[in-house]
């Protein structure tokens, strides 16, 4: 399409243009004879047969600057007018001289040989003209096209790099978990073991009291150690889209009565008010639940004051969706923490103690709640000093 309106241009200009160019190429066949005519008529040279020559000339230019028509049509009127002025008898058109006659005849047939050859010559210069402009126009649009492509190339490899460099950094990635995910099963034999045998030890009535503590302490650190081992393990799942959940329908002031007495063994002292209604109901795995609310408690508790106590709150949302809500009193949450708080090893301190712990407990409760459909966040709508973990999760009426 574009290459046939580019070699068409050229005649679409000269058509629109037409009349123009009618009126011009009339006015210059016949002026140009009659200006000539004007002038010689008060010339008295005594040789006006050679006037002939001079209309040639015009012939001439004419058939090569307007084309052949025009020179056919300035011919036949300087016939005319040599006839007439210059032809004895003059002021008629009859010729008696038969020089006069071939001259005349000459005139006719050379101003028409001359009229064509200036009017092929013409239409040869227009033709090459327009080829002209169309190789130029070809050639613009070749080299628009050559850029076009070696950009488009170029593209082309940066996107292959860019996908080598994703792939790379996948697998990468997939090797840390697989990697993580087996370093941590394998701990769990000897932490097993060490657990095992030191809970063992310390329940002989024998035991000294210096190696009772000793044993106590390796029995502390062997839980620890283990529970971060746990954590290992669960991200790993999380990351590698391996978590697995037996949904059901779950009371949920139950979930949070049980992880309030999980907390009561390690913190007897720590007051929890539930404020939880017990019709409210959520689709959940019941273990996952308990390791959420787990989380999040042993969050609270470790950074709040002793004396000060832990609300549990829960609320009917939208979209058929639970919001639970645990609030503590403790020094908060930094705030070039909360936007990164629930990522992996993100830790900070606030109030001199240090409030993300190892890191992985709040990104494990984001990726189980996540896993639920649900989503977790940080809430300050209430103003309190301390921390606000809420998390939603799909009600039971859900299926």
């Amino acid at each position: 399409v574009r290459r046939a309106r580019i070699h068409n241009a050229p005649m679409a200009i000269r058509t629109t243009a037409q009349p123009r160019w009618l009126l011009l190429d009339s006015a210059a066949a016949v002026a140009g004879p009659a200006a000539l005519t004007a002038i010689l008529v008060h010339l008295d040279t005594g040789q006006r047969r050679d006037y002939v020559f001079l209309y040639l000339g015009i012939v001439a230019v004419l058939g090569v600057t307007r084309g052949l028509w025009p020179a056919v049509v300035a011919a036949a009127l300087s016939f005319l007018l040599v006839d007439y002025y210059f032809v004895p008898p003059v002021h008629t058109l009859t010729i008696n001289d038969e020089q006069d006659q071939v001259n005349l005849a000459v005139l006719l047939g050379v101003s028409g040989l001359v009229g064509g050859v200036g009017s092929w010559r013409r239409h040869t210069q227009l033709r090459a003209e327009a080829l002209a402009r169309q190789l130029d126009a070809a050639n613009a649009e070749l080299t628009r096209l050559n850029r076009e492509q070696s950009e488009a190339a170029a593209v082309a490899v940066r996107l292959a790099k860019t996908q080598q460099q994703v792939s790379i950094l996948e697998e990468s990635d997939r090797l840390r978990r697989d990697f993580l995910g087996n370093v941590s099963h394998e701990l769990r034999t000897p932490l097993s073991s060490i657990l095992t045998g030191s809970t063992a030890l310390l329940a002989r009535p024998d035991l000294p009291k210096g190696l009772h503590d000793d044993l106590a302490s390796i029995a502390d650190e062997a839980r620890r150690l283990n529970r971060l081992v746990g954590d290992m393990l669960d991200m790993a799942q999380i990351e590698g889209s391996g978590l697995e959940l037996r949904l059901d329908n779950v009371t949920l002031v139950e979930a949070v009565e049980a992880a309030v007495d999980r907390l009561h063994l390690a913190a007897p002292s720590r007051r929890v008010d539930v404020k939880v209604d017990g019709s409210l109901a959520v689709l959940a795995d019941w273990d996952r639940l308990g390791q959420i609310l787990d989380n999040v408690l042993n969050n609270a508790n470790r950074f709040s004051p002793p004396e000060t106590p832990i609300t549990v709150q829960a609320t009917s949302g939208a979209r058929s969706m639970i919001v639970i809500r645990v609030i503590d009193e403790g020094p908060g949450i930094p705030a070039e923490l909360h936007d990164r708080v629930f990522e992996r090893f993100v830790r900070g301190t606030s109030g001199g103690a240090e409030r993300a712990g190892t890191g992985l407990g709040l990104a494990i409760v984001r990726g189980l709640v996540e896993g639920h459909a649900g989503r977790v966040w940080l809430d300050d709508a209430d103003g309190h000093q301390g921390a606000a973990i809420a998390f939603s999760l799909p009600s039971a009426s859900v299926t």
